[in-house]
């Protein structure tokens, strides 16, 4: 019996029960043993597969779970133009200093750093110093 599931699998029901009744005991990776018929089967879609056990009807489930797309995800900015990011710039580099409140950054005296808008050292040799928060 194949059953697709979408969306929440915890509480879908499926043929007439709920997974969520389920207790999952084995999880095996492809080339596992249990797991051969199913990658000759599926190949280099199959990502895993689960024994699942009913105890309220007494039977065993095997789950697959395959691979059915795979998309170029454009990958968020981790930074806005208008955030206030983190950067640290050593006592002696004055004339950096000077560049940084010319463009609005602000001493940090608590956390020893200079906070300034991403958006003006976006795309300068500044964004290499950038702290991660």
């Amino acid at each position: 019996m194949r059953v697709k599931v979408r969306g929440d699998r915890s509480s879908s029901p499926i043929g007439g029960f709920l997974l969520k009744n389920m207790k999952t005991q084995t999880h095996l990776k492809p080339g596992q043993k249990g797991t051969k018929r199913l990658v000759a089967e599926y190949g280099q879609s199959l990502v895993c597969v689960r024994y699942r056990y009913d105890k309220v009807r007494r039977v065993r489930l095997k789950t697959v779970e395959i691979i059915v797309e795979e998309k170029a995800w454009p990958f968020p900015p981790e930074h806005g133009d208008g955030d206030m990011i983190a950067l640290r710039v050593g006592y002696a580099e004055k004339a950096l200093r000077a560049k940084l409140k010319a463009v609005g950054g602000r001493w940090d005296p608590v956390e020893k750093v200079w906070r300034v808008p991403f958006c003006s050292v976006q795309g300068t040799e500044l964004e290499a110093r950038i702290l991660k928060e």
